[in-house]
């Protein structure tokens, strides 16, 4: 992609960003991928203003082919990105996970995602899955309008639990409310598989200290940053400034997500958001890159290159 002079300012103020930070790029575990005419569909669920956005005006700021989109996270120097998707009715994970499963494979940098479904075989889903590769699930309770407590998904957070797969769970109540959202049926699951590796999407907009309490009681459990703290959800959802000590406690455990490419915003903003809270230069550098790499296994830095001999 020849990058724009916009384009190059932004991925200029970016890189400028975690340079200074001395990390190798970021590592952002929350950015969607999917099929085109899924992800264009959910355009226009943000277009149209539908009630799981809360009414709320939603620009998409990102709005590219495919292609682009990867190759401006490589400008911006993510090393490493998610395909968060997910499946609204039943049929449609193995669908949306072959899909990642190919796009995993053109796409390196991307860690291979899939998603899951509270449905007969999802087991056996999960299951491949996870032999074919996978090394991060998505759920999204409010979307898929399910229970994650559900005994039908039982066997499939036990068979990721063993695995040791990360969980990205979109479980919080923002923008709006679901059925199921919300810190108790979550609370549920982990009662029943507390080694799960649940990262708690947007921090569990708006219950923030509620789901900073499961982080509390559950080792496993992680959270990311994607659109917290940033002016557009503050708005909405401010978090409370009291916790921030908790957050701070908890930074080997927070990690970066940005929803990319649908933020109304400027990706450099959410990274600004995280700056502005005053937590130290080393919370940002794990919250950025580290806690990541070393949840994926990825280098924390890249080894150094060996002298050249004179």
């Amino acid at each position: 992609m020849s990058a724009d002079p916009d384009t190059r300012t932004e991925a200029g103020d970016v890189r400028r960003f975690w340079e200074g930070l001395g990390l190798p790029g970021l590592i952002d575990v929350h950015t969607h991928f999917m099929p085109e005419r899924v992800l264009r569909k959910v355009w226009a669920y943000f277009d149209a203003l539908g009630p799981l956005t809360g009414g709320v005006e939603w620009p998409i700021t990102y709005r590219r082919e495919e292609g682009e989109r990867a190759a401006l996270l490589r400008e911006f120097g993510v090393r490493a990105f998610t395909a968060m998707l997910y499946p609204h009715k039943p049929g449609m994970a193995p669908w949306l996970n072959g899909w990642a499963a190919d796009f995993a494979r053109r796409t390196p940098d991307c860690l291979h995602t899939s998603t899951l479904f509270p449905e007969p075989g999802v087991v056996d889903h999960v299951r491949e899955a996870v032999e074919a590769g996978a090394r991060v699930f998505k759920a999204h309770v409010q979307v898929g309008a399910y229970d994650p407590a559900d005994e039908a998904l039982d066997g499939a957070w036990g068979l990721l639990a063993e695995a040791g797969v990360p969980v990205v769970i979109h479980c919080g109540s923002g923008p709006a409310p679901g059925k199921h959202t919300g810190p108790e049926p979550v609370a549920r699951v982990l009662a029943r598989h507390p080694r799960l590796r649940l990262v708690v999407a947007h921090l569990g907009m708006p219950e923030y200290e509620d789901f900073l309490d499961l982080a509390e009681r559950y080792g496993e459990v992680r959270l990311d940053t994607t659109m917290a703290f940033t002016d557009f959800s503050e708005r909405m959802a401010p978090f409370p400034r009291r916790a921030l000590p908790r957050l701070a406690a908890l930074g080997d455990r927070i990690l970066l997500g940005s929803d990319f490419p649908n933020i109304p915003y400027p990706y450099v903003h959410q990274l600004h958001a995280l700056e502005r809270l005053g937590l130290g230069e080393a919370w940002l550098r794990g919250v950025c890159h580290d806690n990541a790499a070393r949840l994926f296994g990825l280098p924390v830095r890249p080894p150094a290159r060996p002298a050249t001999p004179l």
